[in-house]
């Protein structure tokens, strides 16, 4: 089984931990942490981790962890291993140690997956059990368990602070109350003890470092549930009363908004590649991806000329000109196969792979619009016309200028040169001009 990344993760919401604490790193490591292993082990359960990685994979064990810790840390100590259970629930923890020996960092990243995986009272309790244990073990500053999806449409961590005050403040105040929150001793005497321990939520213990312990709902899994954001609200008033009851749950309600599920009503020709931006869209976007891409549908191809209408061929060497386009094709394979290897193939779905990737790296941008011209298009265009002749029983009829050469695929001849020049305009472009769209409707007029 391959070691999850974050962009394995990325298709559904997951149950996010951020969580740092501090150690004595003149300890043992094997002393420093082996409360910190005992939580995990104790009560992470569908999801404990089954592999380590740190120079290599490794299944886990006690004996693989110190192991990969020693082989990952460097001269100064610092050391950063992942943790994953490759199989639902999906579980990714990268855990991350750094800091002089008097007080060292340790930083606990963890995404579980499906984050209706915390549907069940049962999974939040043993989850809220485990973080109980380690911020009682490791004092912490702040740390917060909540919905990924959700989280990225409150801007965390910035919330909006731009990444220079988020570097010199970190989070100084309650700027969001997440469904689980430790908040460290400077933070309590901020909102003061009484206030916080007063705090209306699910769950409010004082742990035995002076941290306060708090969750707002008995399950993360639920929310979005208009009783969940008012206690979400509830509590975030009652530790900021500065703030406006109605402002904050308006807030909450409408981030629950940008998350329900939007039908997708994607044109049947462009539908292979609009559901492949949709697919690579972070979940908290992806919603309104769906929505934006159905209100503008792209309109339809205008490179084509009924048969009757053809210009004829007007190259002195037909088979020269033909092998042309081929080497011009063959380029677009060279420059693009690392990144897109089902260009070898020269097929239908490979125009959708090339459609994503040239959107998804902003090709129209990120290089010169001399260099574009002179080699990109060319090339698209022969690939796009060297598809239609061998997937439709297309013809090429060339002519001295790209432009103009045609492919007959029916009572239709196609413009694939013309097309390209389009397409490669802008990032835009690449959405209203799709190679995708251009061969489907193709298809659907050969007859």
């Amino acid at each position: 089984m391959k070691f999850l990344t974050m962009q394995d993760l990325d298709v559904e919401d997951s149950l996010d931990l951020s969580w740092e604490g501090v150690f004595d790193g003149q300890l043992d490591i094997e002393r420093a942490l082996t409360p910190f292993l005992d939580a995990l082990e104790e009560y992470a359960g569908e999801w404990m981790p089954d592999f380590i990685k740190g120079q290599r994979r490794r299944k886990y064990s006690r004996a693989a962890f110190w192991q990969s810790w020693a082989e990952r840390s460097d001269e100064s100590g610092a050391t950063i291993i992942g943790l994953n259970h490759a199989t639902p629930p999906y579980a990714a923890l990268t855990l991350d140690s750094y800091g002089p020996s008097s007080s060292r960092t340790l930083s606990v990243s963890l995404h579980v997956q499906p984050l209706t995986f915390f549907n069940e009272e049962e999974h939040c309790r043993r989850f809220v059990e485990l973080v109980r244990a380690w911020s009682s073990h490791y004092p912490v500053r702040y740390a917060k368990a909540h919905s990924g999806a959700d989280e990225h449409l409150a801007d965390a961590p910035n919330y909006g602070r731009d990444d220079q005050t988020l570097h010199r403040d970190g989070f100084d105040q309650i700027y969001e109350v997440c469904w689980l929150n430790v908040f460290g001793s400077a933070l309590v005497e901020k909102a003061g003890r009484e206030r916080m321990l007063s705090t209306p939520a699910h769950r409010v213990e004082e742990l035995p470092n002076g941290s306060v312990l708090l969750v707002t709902w008995p399950t993360a899994a639920d929310f979005t549930r208009p009783e969940a954001r008012e206690a979400q609200a509830r509590a975030h008033v009652h530790l900021r009363p500065e703030l406006d009851y109605d402002t904050v749950l308006r807030s909450l309600h409408e981030r629950s908004a940008a998350l329900i599920p939007v039908e997708p009503r994607f044109p049947p020709e462009v539908a292979p590649f609009f559901s492949r931006l949709v697919a690579h869209t972070s979940v908290a976007m992806r919603q309104r991806r769906v929505a934006e891409l159905n209100i503008h549908p792209p309109p339809e191809p205008e490179e084509w000329l009924p048969a009757h209408a053809a210009l004829p061929s007007d190259v002195p060497d037909m088979k020269a000109t033909l092998e042309h386009y081929s080497l011009l094709a063959e380029s677009m394979v060279a420059m693009r196969h690392t990144e897109v290897p089902s260009l070898f193939k020269l097929s239908p779905e490979s125009l959708t792979d090339l459609d994503f990737h040239l959107w998804w790296e902003d090709f129209p941008r990120i290089f010169e619009r001399q260099l574009i011209d002179q080699r990109a298009v060319p090339s698209v265009g022969a690939y796009l016309g060297e598809v239609l002749v061998r997937h439709l029983g297309g013809q090429w009829i060339p002519r001295k200028k790209l432009e103009e050469a045609q492919v007959r695929v029916g009572s239709r001849v196609w413009l694939p040169f013309v097309r390209a020049f389009k397409y490669l305009r802008s990032r835009q472009a690449l959405l209203d001009f799709s190679l995708t769209q251009l061969y489907r409707v193709a298809e659907r007029h050969r007859s």
